[in-house]
């Protein structure tokens, strides 16, 4: 069973990350997913190897998707933005489909999902910008071929 804490789309709010850290150290891996991808900078001593992260339309950088293994489960890992995510799910779909992803991991639109589309499962953390209405982070836990995802906005 591993235990993931997803972010994106931080902004330069770092007061927000601060309030995840006990969260994330207790985890087994922390995904950022870009916009601001600096952002994560302080924390690279902390978080050491599980932390992984891919740059966003505002940041400058070449990673902008990465596939991981999670328990098995093969993870897309990108902002969103590359497959137009704030007009449909259906090219980010067919990218994990055609790369056998079960998962994707994503940001960009600031507003947080969960959902099931033709065997992919799609999450997308929402934002932690210092201006938004409602910060959020996902909890994820794959334990094997199960995968349980929440959306949490409580504690920031």
């Amino acid at each position: 069973m591993k235990k993931i804490v997803v972010l994106s789309d931080t902004h330069k709010n770092i007061k927000a990350i601060m309030k995840i850290v006990d969260i994330a150290l207790e985890s087994d891996y922390v995904i950022h997913l870009g916009d601001h991808y600096g952002d994560m900078d302080d924390f690279v001593p902390l978080f050491g190897d599980k932390l992984y992260r891919v740059h966003g339309n505002c940041d400058m950088g070449a990673t902008k998707e990465l596939i991981i293994e999670i328990e098995g489960v093969k993870v897309l890992v990108t902002h969103g933005d590359l497959y137009g995510v704030k007009t449909g799910l259906s090219r980010i779909v067919k990218r994990a489909k055609d790369e056998n992803c079960r998962m994707v991991l994503y940001g960009h639109t600031h507003r947080a999902m969960i959902e099931e589309r033709d065997g992919v499962i799609l999450i997308n953390p929402g934002c932690m910008t210092s201006y938004a209405a409602q910060k959020s982070f996902a909890y994820v836990v794959v334990n094997g071929e199960k995968i349980t995802a929440v959306i949490n906005d409580k504690t920031l």
